[in-house]
């Protein structure tokens, strides 16, 4: 009831929209951040002939797209919400995509004053103002309750105002149960240009029901039975059959180069080469190939080597700043609006913005994230650099696929695989320069593997990827001097991985070895474990970081974290 006011101005006013067509291009977009007042987003809709009165009576049944927070099964939800804080970053990557297609949309999204202490606000509200996205439009409706208490500024709208104008936003003040000022106030801000507005509205959570208003309690609660007809009389009649009317968009099409094929790089079996960098030339060149991609970096891009995309394909590649949260909201933004966003920082960095990532899988958005500076082998840097955790982050994230190329032609197919891989995709990445081990015609398939040695006389299976795949073999050859005969497997698809070639590994070798550059727990050795959880068939024994680590060559990190070539065979003698 605090946003009502605000909303059906909005819609019933100055939003354009064909609702025949809730993918239409031209449409504006409406971002509900305040994902609980999500009654309001479908009443709305109710109100624009779009949601039945039996549609809307079976609000949160599993039978009924009306969920508690919006998600997009719910066809005129943008993305998913009630996660607080990331409407606004979902709303600057929808705003990118309007100036990136030359379309006239406009991009709205209502944000509680609650929200309004979530740091990926800011993050977005900055580069909202950076990139001067005067088709961005927001809400802040200041109705003083939280959860459990009041919200730090209760009902002081100049502080919400003053901040966001510091932030180069052109902020309105007004009574958000005034049609008057809310109409005078989007008069005001829709024409003006070069920088993004906000409507900054003090307002009254249960307005028009006394013993509901301006009341502490109420969050997230219903009307009990007894007090409904006492709450609709002071509500006044509502006509349930009128219905208001939206006013239809423009009829422009998007501005879209078209794709053009380009031939795959060459690589010499030998040559070092980071798969961070054959990272950055695939993405470049398949930039030509597949016009909806984009390309998002945290202040990395010379690491990264996302750089070589933005030299290349300037207008696709949006700088982000350090701010990893509000990178992966906006990716969703771009992803929902037909882009293929690839997100890329350290790997470490990644783990920030868990909580956007996890609802971008909600969303159902189409993303790939890449993850470059993993495991100790990074060396020097140390361990705030360290991305140790990220495949079992990933692993965790409904629907996801999680990608390590051990050399650049794995890297070089595996980014195309990506491409053409619906939904969260993540690439690990290495720092160090590592011996390309296949040829040009090699493929990759997402859930395969690559069996680099293997023979009939196997006594056990080594499975690894990255740059301890290397180790591997160099410990397959000291073994093999020594008699020994180990069966080597590059798992480069962790998720989904090729349960066919372990299961058979498996069978014909004694015990299974997996060494991986990162925590013990949840990573590869976890992935593997989960093949055989049902019906263990051989031992299988993991060698991971178990110890924080320090700065230090790469080679003796993964010395002294029992990674090295030593370590496994050792090992391997150990298990057979």
């Amino acid at each position: 009831l605090s946003a009502a006011d605000l909303m059906t101005a909005l819609l019933f006013r100055y939003f354009r929209a064909d609702l025949a067509n809730p993918d239409y291009p031209n449409n504006d977009r409406l971002i509900f951040s305040k994902g609980h007042a999500a009654p309001l987003f479908y009443a709305l809709y109710a109100a624009a002939g779009k949601v039945t009165l039996e549609e809307i009576l079976k609000l949160r049944l599993s039978s009924s797209p009306l969920e508690g927070h919006p998600t997009p099964r719910f066809p005129y939800a943008e993305a998913a919400t009630g996660s607080l804080g990331q409407g606004l970053s979902i709303g600057v990557g929808m705003a990118l995509n309007a100036r990136l297609d030359k379309l006239p949309y406009r991009t709205f999204v209502l944000l509680g004053d609650g929200e309004m202490a979530e740091g990926s606000v800011w993050e977005a509200a900055q580069l909202a103002s950076h990139y001067k996205l005067d088709n961005l439009i927001a809400f802040v409706d200041v109705n003083r309750m939280g959860q459990s208490q009041e919200t730090m500024y209760r009902h002081d709208t100049r502080i919400y105002a003053d901040r966001l104008r510091s932030f180069g936003w052109e902020a309105v003040e007004v009574d958000g149960h005034s049609m008057p000022e809310i109409t005078a106030a989007l008069e005001k801000l829709l024409p003006l240009s070069g920088r993004p507005k906000v409507v900054v509205a003090r307002t009254l959570k249960g307005k028009g029901v006394s013993f509901l208003e301006d009341k502490e309690g109420w969050h997230g609660k219903a009307v009990p039975k007894g007090d409904l007809e006492k709450a609709l009389k002071e509500i006044g009649p509502v006509d349930l059959k009128e219905t208001g009317s939206i006013a239809k968009p423009e009829n422009l099409r998007p501005t879209r180069p078209t794709g053009r094929p380009v031939p795959v790089a060459s690589y010499r079996q030998g040559e070092a080469v980071a798969t961070r960098k054959a990272y950055g030339q695939a993405l470049a060149r398949l930039g030509d190939s597949y016009p909806e991609i984009v390309a998002l970096d945290g202040d990395t891009k010379n690491s990264t080597f996302a750089e070589i995309f933005a030299k290349k394909i300037p207008d696709r590649f949006f700088e982000m700043f350090i701010a990893e949260q509000n990178m992966a909201g906006v990716a969703v933004g771009l992803a929902r609006r037909g882009k293929i966003p690839f997100v890329s920082t350290f790997a470490a960095f990644l783990s920030r913005a868990f909580d956007q990532i996890r609802m971008a899988a909600v969303s159902g958005a189409n993303i790939k994230f890449c993850g470059s500076h993993v495991g100790v082998s990074i060396g020097e840097d140390g361990p705030s650099q360290m991305g140790l955790e990220d495949i079992a982050m990933f692993r965790a994230v409904n629907g996801s696929t999680v990608l390590y190329p051990s050399d650049a032609v794995a890297a070089e197919f595996l980014v195309e695989e990506a491409v053409k891989r619906p939904g969260i995709v993540y690439l690990r990445t290495s720092r160090p320069a590592t011996p390309v081990l296949y040829d040009s015609s090699e493929k990759f398939p997402i859930g395969g593997s690559k069996t680099l040695r293997t023979s009939a006389s196997d006594r056990a299976t080594l499975v690894s990827a990255g740059v301890t795949l290397h180790e591997a073999l160099k410990a397959s050859e000291i073994l093999q001097k020594e008699g020994v005969a180990v069966r080597v497997i590059d798992a480069y698809s962790v998720k989904p991985i090729d349960e066919e070639t372990l299961k058979k590994a498996a069978r014909e070798t004694k015990a299974i070895v997996v060494v991986e550059d990162h925590w013990f727990e949840g990573g590869l050795g976890d992935a593997v474990l989960n093949v055989f959880a049902e019906k263990p068939a051989v031992p299988i024994y993991k060698l991971a970081v178990r110890e924080m680590p320090r700065s230090g060559k790469p080679e003796e990190l993964l010395e002294m974290h029992g990674l090295s070539a030593a370590h496994i065979v050792r090992k391997v003698k150990e298990v057979i």
